[in-house]
């Protein structure tokens, strides 16, 4: 990068262990600065969502345009390392991201609630009621992503939330689970799955004839259920971050 005098560059300084975040402010012609012309992913903030006080990760970046709530899969949590990546990408481009535990520690200990998609539905809920509750999410339109069974939790809210989503992506995701709310999902919807995950790919594909909305099912060549192939997971969050980019801008409030 080449040097740039002092007054060209924003130093913001966050909390540690974060770093120091360099916003460049380029010059218009005549001298004078144009807007920030980088987004501030801002700093991670530790919640608590609904009546099971479930822990959960804030981040709103600056500018932001909407926020998308994480719903992740089975044996996962809040700390998915994938999700992680993924929400650090969409904040990139101005999206808060809200990644929170679905399930208590005792809840999680029996492997059958991480199944149960009806409960999880139920927990994205929570989360819905408590971003339109928070005064700096209150404003912002509303994106999910899932991943495996959470896929299919994001979908069930979806389709019983129809006014609060703007946009849906399902990574690797079981929207077959979803059943009959498939068909009643308006919100835009895109899945993405492995194009080597074999059999969930075909259950991706039988969802997607169900879905009655504006829809794409985007195969990743390759990829097999994780996305751990070199480049599989970085063209997930490209397909992610432009779908949300352009819908949660649609619905902006």
């Amino acid at each position: 990068m080449p040097q740039l005098p002092v007054h060209m560059l924003t130093f913001v300084k966050v909390a540690e262990p974060y770093k120091v975040t360099v916003i460049l402010r380029m010059p218009k012609k005549g001298g004078q600065p144009m807007s920030q012309s980088q987004v501030s992913r801002g700093i991670p903030h530790n919640v608590t969502i609904g009546p099971k006080q479930l822990k959960g990760i804030l981040t709103i970046p600056e500018p932001v345009i909407g926020i998308v709530m994480f719903a992740h899969g089975s044996g996962s949590s809040r700390l998915s390392p994938r999700n992680t990546y993924v929400a650090e990408k969409l904040q990139d481009r101005a999206i808060a991201t809200l990644l929170f535990d679905l399930l208590t520690e005792e809840e999680a200990s029996d492997r059958r609630n991480v199944f149960h998609i009806p409960l999880l539905a139920t927990r994205l809920e929570e989360a819905l009621v408590w971003t339109r509750e928070d005064p700096n999410t209150a404003a912002l339109s509303v994106g999910l992503f899932g991943a495996s069974t959470g896929s299919a939790a994001a979908l069930v809210t979806a389709a019983q939330n129809p006014r609060e989503i703007a946009a849906i992506v399902s990574r690797g995701g079981r929207p077959d689970m979803a059943g009959a709310a498939l068909a009643q999902i308006q919100a835009p919807t895109l899945l993405i799955v492995g194009g080597s995950d074999i059999g969930v790919l075909e259950l991706n594909e039988d969802a997607y004839a169900e879905l009655n909305c504006t829809k794409h099912l985007h195969i990743v060549p390759g990829a097999t259920h994780l996305f751990e192939e070199p480049g599989t997971l970085d063209e997930v969050v490209e397909a992610a971050g432009a779908w949300f980019t352009q819908h949660l801008q649609a619905e902006e409030k």
